[in-house]
């Protein structure tokens, strides 16, 4: 390819608009160009890059033994309906009406589809295991796109899902592809960790998900440098440090008074000190005696829960221990209709069940919000002045919190991208649409599924997030746009031209991906413009070096020159292979 003939439009700056590093890079090289909020053109170079991760995603899956299909990107309603997720999913399903009224969307995700299509055309426990998967555009309609391709609301996925005869089976299958999506990772050059996780809407028994560690990764992920473990800061489990009591032992001794404080509720003026930050320091107590009432509205109605005031509620765990399909911070009209004020909810005399975080368990004489503006409450004790449904693991967790698998070691938080997701489905989707194969014995028996998704896009941008410097983008050989740049520094030099042009030849011949870049554009603009797209190596021939023949191959990434002998052309042949095989 040469660059005369190449549809090439890098930029000197970023727009305004662009966040992370990923965003910039790829909008000045030339990558990608917005269409609309969260819609993206993919230009010649970042399709390069985009094809090039698809492939190494295709090949992975292929050699795991998954088949490749295509799926439609429109979807009916009543699949969604049959699963149960059409009016829980969200506004993220983009959700219209064709001509005859009928109601559809655009996938996000083909769990639906998927069991419809093997519930059709698997009957027999004979055809099981099996994996399909598609490399498919998907729409969500996210709240707030942002980070380029990074949170786009179209974008293009790699989609697999299993289906095994039993839970066994479907294990199997679950590492199979988790250790594919290994592979797939280390091919595309990414430093990553895959991290226990939340199966959030997709549903399903367990999940892991797999993180690109960046500084402007939009998760948080716990970490623990000893032992390996890895998990997103909502899923991580908190080590309690005290044997869990019964419940009701445990009221029933606080209530009869033992080991109780004897101080009386003092009611104090604090105006507006909303935060425990600032009842803290108003009060003069640490915030870790602050106890904060968060109102929560869940599928089960309007609840509280009760946290430490420098921890964290984990609307994740939360869920997963009451069992709810939903929680979320309940809206300013909801709590209106309490007998409290926002900012100063506490848990005396609020008409609600309470719960609690299982640190609340031994704390005694705390502050609390008295449901009054501007007044807070001093020694307020549960099991005395009011009653606790529950207690539970719903904080988050936070740097130096103990590992759960070795408590000698402590936690620490990084940021990461997530770049992949596998579910553990189990018979959740095969149950609610009667999806169905006969096992040996003639019976009907329900599928036992697992689903692994990729966000090609997303590697592609956390590519850059983790391979980039001041003067651009260094991506790893695998999946750069192109191997080799040929850069002749004077296009009016006949000699220059004419040695460019034949190296550029002779690597096309030996199968090397290789730009020509014949632009009638000064040196210094061809340096920045390779530096900027991220080719890994530079062929660079200009008249000086030719008098004394010799070329120059520049590596990108750490700037090193090697000067080789015109005569000696298989010399260069042999630095490429090496860098590029």
């Amino acid at each position: 390819m040469k660059l005369s003939e190449y549809l090439l439009a890098t930029l000197k700056e970023a727009p305004n608009d662009a966040e992370t590093i990923s965003h910039k890079l790829m909008v000045r090289a030339g990558m990608i160009r917005k269409v609309a909020s969260g819609i993206y053109n993919f230009l010649p170079i970042g399709l390069r890059v985009f094809r090039k991760v698809e492939n190494i995603i295709r090949d992975e899956m292929n050699k795991a033994g998954a088949i490749e299909v295509m799926m439609p990107y429109v979807t009916p309603s009543d699949l969604w309906i049959k699963s149960g997720r059409w009016d829980i999913y969200g506004k993220e399903l983009l959700r219209f009406n064709d001509r005859a009224g009928r109601e559809f969307c655009l996938g996000p995700t083909h769990e639906e589809v998927v069991t419809d299509l093997v519930d059709k055309e698997i009957k027999s426990y004979k055809n099981l295991p099996l994996t399909i998967y598609q490399i498919q555009p998907k729409f969500r309609d996210e709240i707030r796109p942002r980070f380029g391709v990074m949170r786009a609301r179209e974008f293009v996925m790699k989609d697999a899902y299993s289906f095994d005869i039993n839970e066994e089976s479907a294990d199997k299958s679950y590492s199979k592809m988790f250790d594919a999506y290994k592979r797939i990772f280390e091919r595309c050059g990414l430093k990553f960790r895959a991290v226990e996780a939340d199966s959030g809407n997709i549903g399903g028994s367990f999940s892991h998900e797999f993180m690109v560690l960046a500084e402007t990764g939009e998760d948080v992920i716990m970490v623990c440098d000893e032992c390996d473990y890895a998990a997103n800061i909502e899923t991580t489990p908190v080590v309690f440090k005290q044997k869990d009591l019964d419940l009701q032992e445990h009221e029933k001794k606080r209530g009869a008074g033992k080991n109780m404080p004897e101080n009386k509720i003092e009611k104090i003026s604090t105006p507006s000190c909303v935060s425990a930050k600032d009842v803290a320091e108003f009060v003069g107590v640490k915030i870790s005696k602050i106890v904060k009432t968060m109102v929560l509205s869940t599928n089960e109605g309007i609840e509280a829960v009760l946290l430490r005031g420098d921890h964290e509620l984990s609307l994740t765990k939360y869920k997963k221990h009451r069992g709810l399909d939903f929680a979320e911070l309940a809206s300013d009209n909801e709590i209106s209709k309490l007998k409290t004020v926002k900012g100063f909810t506490g848990p005396m005399n609020l008409e609600l069940k309470i719960y609690a975080d299982n640190e609340l368990k031994n704390m005694t004489s705390y502050v609390t919000g008295g449901n009054e503006k501007d007044f807070h409450l001093l020694n307020v004790n549960h099991g005395r002045d009011f009653h606790i449904e529950g207690f539970m693991d719903c904080r988050q967790s936070m740097d130096g919190d103990e590992c759960p698998g070795f408590p000698e070691y402590t936690l620490k938080s990084t940021r990461g991208i997530e770049v992949g997701h596998v579910f553990k489905l189990g018979t959740k989707y095969s149950e609610s649409m009667s999806a169905v194969f006969t096992d040996k014995d003639g019976k009907n028996q329900h599928f036992f599924m697992g689903c692994y998704g990729i966000g090609v896009g997303r590697v592609v941008a956390a590519a850059v997030e983790q391979n980039n410097d001041e003067n651009g983008i260094t991506l790893p050989i695998n999946i750069a746009p192109f191997h080799v740049t040929v850069i002749p520094t004077d296009t009016k030099n006949i000699e220059v031209m004419n040695n460019a042009n034949n190296i550029y030849d002779l690597l096309i011949d030996k199968n090397i991906e290789v730009i020509l870049d014949d632009r009638k554009e000064s040196a210094g603009i061809k340096f920045k413009d390779a530096d900027l797209i991220g080719i890994p190596l530079q062929i660079i021939i200009g008249p000086k070096s030719l008098e004394k023949g010799i070329i120059e191959l520049r590596d990108r990434s750490s700037s090193e020159k090697d000067e080789i002998l015109l005569e000696n052309i298989e010399d260069l042949l042999n630095l490429i292979n090496e860098k590029v095989r």
